[in-house]
């Protein structure tokens, strides 16, 4: 990597030369989202098994560090509900101080990533999968939510279908009355204000109000417990040598999450803002060092948050300033407000998660790509089916490789081979000429199919190959048209090959394909001479059948 490459991947101060034109709104932006940002760093660090603390540490460490490190101007970075699904397994099975390891070991592999330029690849995860997996991480989210909200839950790391599926059969519908009407209160709360005031914080409004009412009525809820009114000092975690290969595994999903929605997450932010300034490959490292330092203080793995980015731009936030004033007013609350907002009913934060999930489900994209193609329906149907019942990254490879078998066939039902007729002056010659024109692309998809539509039948004595309409050619395709020219050849037809493009040259002469010709002579740049070179070739066969067949009158007399 060269240095103006690595410089690239650091801070400048041309991130900041905006700050003077935008500092007031950037400001007003950064405390709207930090208002936001609080119940979900609140619920999703509970979520994930690690707890509410947790979560505030992370919004506030993590969402410092990648505003300041990431490739965005705008994207906010904390907990989200799509790495709480994933860590509640690891939690389940290491425990919560594995966490720290992970979040560790994530964050470098994903600096190594953006050292390595990888950040471009998000280009190649297709809609359907995206809308898909999205759909499938708010349909976990919400599950997650139903033992909190009945009071009983089975043991860490147990599918989301299953706890919810016992949590409603076990559950003591007398005890829960209170919950469920915390829920029904801030759902209500959260449907209705909107409709007066869409910039409003009614998430925090609805869980204030809820909190107020559960103290002055002393109702029997469950609350957020004990939160710290300071930052722990950052740590480095003890690492097991026995357990690093497990954890390492975890890491890789980890990451692997964290930067397909960093990534998703900051598109969106350029859609939403107008800016396009945007470095993939820094935004990977930002979001390393941010699970790097979160980690370190005992926080969860970050990513970008698009709902927060969302509230972000909305807000008028265009510098990275809005977003460090998001971390510095959840810094804030962890050292005035630790209290309060450890007498948070667990119900409150619930019903905001349970809201959040259904709206995460993109109903709109879902029903488009469901009318576009029946293969695109099929992605987006197996992703999301796989995200609720099996994982997440699976999910996503799953869809990946389906979608790109799909893509296969249908360039490969484009790609292949037709007989053209001659349609020049007609010559007797014509007849024992075969034109094939290969078209598309000639890859291991179409090959098979390419060897068997060529073929010299009956009196065909030379076949003309034309290339001028392949798009695209790979090791495969080239192989399997050598093994068309030997194997016509050893019938005795001659082989010309007609207007290969350069970039296809070297491939065919380093896979033998140029060397099977009978000829280096057979090898035309344009059609009339080929043709002409076949003719010619025909008639002088024609010449030696008439030679012999007179040859054999003269002996027989």
């Amino acid at each position: 990597m060269t240095l103006t490459a690595l410089r690239g991947l650091l801070p400048s101060k041309n991130d900041y030369v905006d700050v003077p034109r935008h500092w007031r709104a950037d400001i007003a932006a950064g405390a709207t989202v930090g208002i936001v940002a609080l119940p979900l760093a609140l619920a999703f660090g509970i979520s994930s098994g690690a707890g509410a603390a947790a979560g505030l540490v992370t919004a506030v460490i993590a969402g410092l560090v990648a505003a300041v490190f990431g490739g965005s101007n705008v994207q906010v970075s904390g907990p989200t509900g799509a790495m709480a699904v994933v860590l509640v397994p690891i939690v389940g099975d290491h425990g919560v101080a594995a966490l720290a390891i992970v979040g560790i070991l994530a964050g470098v592999l994903l600096m190594i990533a953006g050292a390595l330029r990888l950040g471009q690849l998000i280009g190649l995860v297709p809609w359907p999968v995206i809308a898909g997996f999205t759909a499938g991480i708010g349909m976990i989210i919400f599950l997650q939510q139903v033992p909190l909200v009945l009071g009983s839950a089975d043991d860490v790391g147990t599918r989301p279908v299953i706890a919810a599926f016992h949590a409603v059969q076990h559950a003591d519908w007398g005890a829960a009355i209170w919950a469920l009407a915390a829920v029904a209160f801030v759902i209500l709360l959260m449907l209705v204000v909107p409709l007066w005031n869409d910039r409003f914080p009614v998430s925090l409004l609805a869980i204030v109000l809820v909190t107020l009412m559960a103290e002055l009525f002393n109702l029997p809820l469950a609350r957020i417990g004990e939160i710290p009114s300071s930052l722990p000092m950052p740590t480095l975690p003890a690492i097991d040598p026995a357990v690093l290969q497990t954890l390492l595994t975890a890491a890789l999903a980890v990451a692997a999450l964290s930067a397909i929605e960093s990534l998703l997450s900051a598109r969106v932010a350029v859609d939403l803002s107008g800016d396009a300034r945007y470095n993939p490959d820094r935004e990977l490292v930002g979001q390393g060092m941010a699970c790097i330092a979160s980690g370190a203080f005992g926080g969860i793995p970050a990513t970008g948050a698009i709902a927060r980015t969302a509230v972000n731009v909305r807000a008028g936030g265009r510098t990275r300033l809005s977003v460090i004033t998001h971390s510095l007013v959840l810094l804030g609350v962890i050292y005035l407000a630790s209290g309060p907002v450890s007498r948070i009913p667990m119900a409150a934060l619930a019903a905001v998660l349970m809201l959040t999930a259904v709206r995460m489900v993109p109903i709109r994209e879902a029903r488009t790509i469901l009318r576009s193609t029946r293969s695109d329906a099929a992605v987006l149907l197996l992703t999301m089916v796989i995200t609720v019942m099996v994982d997440l990254i699976e999910a996503v490879q799953f869809g990946i490789a389906v979608a790109a078998v799909f893509a296969l066939r249908a360039v490969a039902r484009t790609s292949g081979v037709r007989r053209e007729a001659i349609d020049t002056q007609p010559d007797p010659a014509d007849a024992r000429i075969a034109v094939y024109r290969l078209t598309g692309s000639m890859f291991f998809g179409a090959a098979e199919r390419v060897r068997s539509d060529v073929s010299a039948e009956g009196d065909i004595e030379v076949v003309i190959l034309a290339f001028s309409q392949l798009r695209t050619m790979d090791a495969t395709g080239a192989n399997t048209l050598g093994e068309i020219v030997r194997a016509l050849e050893r019938q005795g037809v001659t082989v010309l090959i007609k207007g290969v493009p350069s970039r296809h040259m070297a491939l065919m002469r380093s896979v033998g394909v140029i060397d099977s010709l009978r000829d280096q002579r057979h090898l035309f740049d344009d059609f009339p001479p080929a043709l002409e070179h076949a003719r010619s070739h025909v008639r002088r066969n024609a010449e030696a059948r008439a030679s012999q067949d007179r040859a054999k009158v003269v002996a027989a007399r």
